[in-house]
């Protein structure tokens, strides 16, 4: 990541690469330095905590932000508006159901097969974010987080799924992380790779939180 786009991070402690993320994971994101003006690498918890947020118990399901939503949700109307960020990935997977013929018994059964999504040529690119921090009442350190926007999928995405992330080509960073953008809705749907990216299937192994390793990015055997 720092390679790739020529960035610094805010210690020492290098990104380990991941091949199966679960929420509330600490993930890298990129945002704007608000003294220097420079776009920096640090960790995140995937999952937002708005700032103003009292339960006790943190929110659910705040990992993917829906564009369509985001600028009216007060969920994300904060961050949507003055807390814009990147996170950085290689690819994501999407699940498609699907149905195999048991060749013993005859039996139909349904089953959701994981597909690796990732751009045409293999580079990197980062997914449109949103992020906040919030202090807890009886804590002194600030937990930073963050959400991925989520859009109806287009281009080869669409065979695998009707939805997906907002994935940004390095052009459109700094345009993303402008604080003056008027209408970032626009900009994500004007922006995103669709075409640009391609999809094949992978093992169920995936579906199995323990599981971790380059082998579950492999292409699934015929």
């Amino acid at each position: 990541m720092e390679r790739e786009w020529h960035v610094g991070r805010d210690n020492s402690n290098p990104f380990a690469r991941r091949f199966n993320v679960l929420p509330t994971s600490t993930v890298p994101m990129l945002r704007r330095d608000r003294d220097s003006g420079d776009i920096v690498l640090v960790g995140a918890r995937w999952g937002l905590i708005p700032h103003w947020w009292k339960g006790a118990k943190l929110p659910t399901f705040t990992i993917n932000a829906r564009a369509e939503e985001a600028a009216a949700k007060p969920m994300w109307r904060h961050a949507w508006r003055h807390a814009r960020c990147l996170i950085p990935a290689e690819g994501w997977y999407e699940w498609r159901a699907m149905e195999r013929v048991n060749r013993e018994t005859g039996e139909v059964k349904s089953y959701k097969q994981p597909f690796y999504i990732h751009r045409a040529d293999a580079r990197p690119f980062c997914f449109a974010g949103l992020m906040a921090n919030w202090q807890a009442p009886d804590s002194d350190d600030a937990i930073l987080s963050c959400a991925i926007l989520t859009r109806a999928a287009a281009g080869p995405a669409t065979e695998v799924h009707d939805r997906m992330p907002v994935a940004l080509p390095d052009e459109a960073f700094d345009g993303w992380l402008d604080p003056g953008l008027k209408d970032a809705t626009q900009f994500a749907r004007e922006h995103a790779l669709s075409r640009e990216l391609t999809h094949y299937a992978v093992s169920t192994r995936v579906n199995n939180v323990r599981n971790e390793g380059p082998q579950l990015i492999e292409p699934l055997a015929a």
